[in-house]
This record gives structure tokens, sequence and C-alpha cells, in this order.
């Protein structure tokens, strides 16, 4: 707004920048005080940058993930298309993902119902697989860390699995033991260890996310806890 528009409403000698209203009136700001603010603004970005960044690798869990039932699976894990927060993920945990040539793994975090595992608890994991050459099905912790069982394996193999006549499988997860299947978990486990299975599934057709479309996969059955 210029000098000559207002002196007719401020008068010859009331336009200036000291008599203008504060609204309008023209402002200097300190160079010190424009450079602490605009390093203040820097900083304040970079600190919610890498906090965010931060919180999505804290969580353990890939983005992008194909979800069929409890079950989680990363088909772009290993491949040039896994984005970076992932990457990280699997940096940090010092995890190699299976390559879509090798295989696919698919990861539960809860039961069928919705709640989250318990290694204190007895589960059911009852269904059929997708097809593969060989699939083996191993209980964790909730980060991610092989467990100590009673008798001293963490996994089943698909070629040790007693079926029904029809194909179809029961496996029970318990710290004790039990008939038929049995996946031990952590022997001497507490609510807050956490629990995962995770059912790696190599030489088989589904590597992609497309391909798990309509794919059948184990339900999680809770059966009881302590």
């Amino acid at each position: 707004m210029s000098a000559a528009f207002l002196k007719p409403f401020f008068g010859k000698d009331d336009w200036s920048d000291g008599h203008l209203p504060r609204a309008i009136r023209p402002h200097r700001g300190h160079p010190m005080r424009t450079l602490a603010t605009v390093i203040l603004v820097v900083l304040l970005a970079a600190l919610l940058g890498i906090s965010s960044a931060y919180l999505i690798i804290e969580r353990e869990e890939p983005l992008n993930a194909a979800t069929i039932g409890p079950w989680h699976a990363y088909p772009k894990a290993g491949t040039s298309e896994a984005d970076p927060y992932s990457v990280a993920i699997y940096t940090r945990g010092a995890v190699i993902p299976l390559a879509s040539g090798e295989g696919l793994a698919l990861t539960a975090r809860e039961d069928s119902a919705g709640h989250l595992l318990d290694p204190t608890c007895i589960y059911r994991i009852a269904g059929q697989t997708p097809s593969a050459r060989l699939w083996t099905l191993t209980a964790i912790d909730g980060h991610g860390n092989l467990v100590e069982t009673l008798p001293g394996r963490v996994n089943l193999a698909s070629h040790t699995l007693l079926r029904n006549q029809d194909g179809t499988f029961e496996i029970t997860a318990a710290r004790r033991a039990h008939p038929g299947n049995w996946l031990p978990l952590a022997a001497a486990a507490k609510a807050g260890d956490g629990l995962r299975f995770v059912l790696r599934i190599y030489d088989a057709p589904v590597t992609t996310g497309a391909a798990l479309d309509g794919v059948s996969m184990p339900a999680i059955e809770r059966l009881g806890c302590p």
C-alpha cells in the first residue's frame, strides 16, 4: 500500500510509518531474530521427520502387507520394489527376507478372532496351506526371536506332518506335549513376551500379492489359557 494512497486519510504529515495502524505498518525484523526463527523451524522439521521414521521402524512390522485371515505376507520383501521403511525394519532386526524366487513368509500376530497371540495359551492351527514343495511353521516371541522349548525345537515341517484324509491338518501349539502334531511354545514364557507364528512356504507359485487372492490358509483358534 503506497504512501500516496494513504496520504488523504492521514493528512500530509501523518502517513509516515510511525503513524500507520499496526495492522498495515511495515515490519522490519531484526536479522538475528529472523535467522533464529529459520533455524528453529528447520530443527523442528528435522526432529519431526526423524521421530516419525523411528516410530515406523520401531513397529517391527513391514509395510504393504497382503492379509489372509490372521496371516500377513510381504511379497515385495527381498525384492527391488521393497519400500525403504521395510528395508530399514529388516536391516535393524537382522532379518533376511525370502526372495521372490525362493518362497514366501507369512506371519500371524493374532488368532482368527483378532486376539493377540499369548505364549501361555494353547492354540489349534487347522486347515491347509497353498501348494508348495516344502513349508515350515515356527513359533517365535513378540520380538522375532527364537525361544527355548521343552523338546528343544520350535518348528514343524510339512513332510513330517500327520494329515487328514482330505489333506487338511491340525496342529496344537502349546508349551507341553500334545498328541498328534505338536508345535512347542516357550517353556518359561510370560504373557508379555509375545508370540508369533511364521509360516515359510518354499518353492511355491504364491510369491506375489496377486497370487495370494483366494488362497486358503490355516485358521488359528485359541483353545484355552491358564
